[in-house]
């Protein structure tokens, strides 16, 4: 079958999809809103699956169907289009971009492969240990993606990766879904490494579950090293990078670094800023900053000293494209929790799970718990809306309260990775143009899955001796 055949049945298959679904009748409990709402939420998402179109593409479909149909109100419906998490995504892909231009990523790249660059594999390494030495400062994992992108961009840079470039894709690939997985694991890592970690501990505390800093750090501390230490095997060995071994790398960096001289001008105002800017994302909690407001100013100091110009923003155009369908889906995924849907699929199936014994109902609520993250394009929103019904479910139940609590919690940071929507973190690694969107979702359904394996199987043995 040609492509452009292939391309046609899986389109006809989405709009069959879509028009079954919006003409069953809402399941008893379900308002007809929600249900259609969710109809074309699914269609887009299976469309972007089957590679039907784009994801793009299929997000602009979708938003005029939940117009034109009168589901949706156009302020609600452009409501992700002012979101300041989304908008500190885009000010993190144009800062990423003076990182790069100014030569300051590509110093830091020769600097980590002088270090680590004797194998591809130690490069992935690096990614995962930098993530987790920064992770508690940033309460917003988004911030730090800001921080770790620009270095996965400029150590594929140094390893001769290029967007669009077939040679060494699979490196540049490599190393940025090693990116997005570290952000995953190091957030279950920390308690303030993620913004839904605080809300889910305060959501457990009515549970009669206490969980502080020290306790949350050691009930993650052997799953989260465990997946720290095998995740980028496992990628390695999925992925299979063109370039593995690189033993003459590291003397090749050196004369790199050599040979760039002193740090120019560009390159000292860069550096300056993005320091301040991760101190201030550090103590944004604390001193009650915005982390979006933060990204402002130092995108105007960048601009202002030249080192960004407005020719350099007009040729980010996947910034634009990022931009529109992460805000399309993020605001389709929260209207569908305002109107219900999710809190009932959770409450359905908890009552489903009656009759189960109490380890069987504890697993399957994890399970469900973590691939219904498919319909969330937000992590803290999915959290509140099932996390505290889940696990009300499972203490009902007789499932371990504390041992439950626990999973649930670690799950809502590392099932981040099974859609490139599953969490704003994800956008600048998924957004880097050397994965494509089919990759992305083919990766995110191994990477979750490694994970509920690492946490399931390791994680639970280890909370059974330290949770109470």
């Amino acid at each position: 079958m040609s492509v452009g055949r292939r391309a046609l049945v899986a389109q006809a298959a989405t709009i069959g999809v879509a028009v079954v679904l919006w003409f069953t009748p809402p399941p008893d409990g379900l308002s007809l809103q929600a249900w259609r709402l969710f109809a074309i939420f699914a269609a887009a998402l299976i469309a972007v699956v089957i590679e039907a179109f784009p994801i793009l593409t299929a997000s602009v479909f979708a938003v005029a169907a939940a117009v034109l149909t009168g589901l949706l109100q156009p302020a609600d419906a452009y409501a992700g289009f002012g979101n300041a998490t989304i908008l500190l995504i885009v000010i993190a892909f144009l800062i990423a971009d003076a990182v790069v231009k100014c030569g300051l990523g590509a110093r830091g790249g020769h600097w980590i492969v002088s270090r680590f660059g004797r194998s591809t594999l130690g490069l992935s390494y690096s990614i995962f240990v930098i993530d987790a030495v920064i992770a508690p400062a940033f309460p917003s994992n988004t911030a730090r993606s800001g921080v770790l992108y620009p270095l996965a961009v400029s150590l594929a840079d140094a390893a001769g990766a290029k967007p669009g470039q077939p040679e060494r894709r699979r490196l540049g690939g490599f190393l940025m879904y090693s990116g997005i997985v570290s952000l995953s694991v190091s957030s279950a890592l920390w308690l303030t490494a993620m913004a839904a970690n605080p809300l889910g501990v305060e959501i457990a505390r009515s549970a009669g579950v206490e969980i502080g800093f020290a306790s949350w750090l050691l009930a993650a501390s052997v799953p989260t090293v465990t997946a720290m230490a095998l995740f980028p095997l496992v990628l390695f060995r999925v992925i299979r990078p063109e370039v593995r071994e690189t033993p003459e790398a590291p003397a090749a960096a050196r004369r790199a670094l050599a040979a760039l001289g002193p740090f120019s001008r560009q390159e000292w105002i860069v550096l300056v800023v993005f320091v301040g800017m991760v101190l201030l994302w550090g103590a944004a909690s604390t001193l009650g900053l915005d982390s979006t407001a933060i990204a402002f100013l130092g995108l105007g100091t960048l601009l202002a000293s030249g080192v960004l110009t407005l020719a350099d923003i007009a040729k980010q155009g996947d910034v634009l494209a990022t931009f529109i369908w992460f805000a399309v889906l993020f605001t389709l995924s929260s209207q569908l929790n305002e109107l219900g849907f999710m809190g009932f699929v959770g409450r359905q199936l908890a009552e489903a799970l009656g009759g189960f014994a109490a380890p069987t109902a504890g697993l399957v609520l994890v399970a469900a718990y973590v691939l219904l993250h498919y319909l969330f394009v937000s992590q803290t929103a999915h959290l509140l809306a099932l996390f505290g019904v889940f696990l009300d479910v499972g203490v009902k139940l007789g499932v371990n309260p504390a041992v439950l609590a626990f999973q649930l919690l670690f799950a809502t940071n590392y099932f981040s990775v099974i859609t490139p929507q599953g969490s704003s973190a994800n956008l600048l690694f998924a957004g880097s143009g050397y994965l494509t969107q089919g990759e992305l979702y083919r990766l995110g359904a191994i990477a979750t899955g490694v994970s509920v394996l690492i946490y399931f199987v390791i994680g639970t043995a280890w909370l059974f001796v330290v949770a109470r």
